[in-house]
């Protein structure tokens, strides 16, 4: 992992930037590691969050609808849904 300081953000964001899109990179004050960059799709992947799609009931896709509709007729029988 390369390290850069905070005073170097200032004059070599875009090669930190760069360098984050490939690598993590640390950024030190003091000598101390203060943050980690990393790209967003292995941020999610460290965290368990996926990028979140809404769809409308008329452009949803099959599996989505399916899903939605079964829910509702779970909660409308007022059964519990297998997860």
């Amino acid at each position: 992992m390369k390290r850069y300081s905070f005073s170097d953000m200032n004059r070599l964001s875009g090669e930190i930037l760069e360098t984050a899109l490939s690598e993590p990179v640390a950024l030190t004050k003091y000598g101390k590691e203060r943050l980690v960059i990393i790209p967003a799709d292995r941020y999610r992947s460290l965290t368990g969050r996926l990028p979140q799609t809404a769809f409308t009931l008329e452009d949803a896709p099959d599996t989505v609808h399916a899903e939605l509709m079964e829910g509702l007729d779970s909660i409308l029988a007022d059964e519990p849904r297998n997860a």
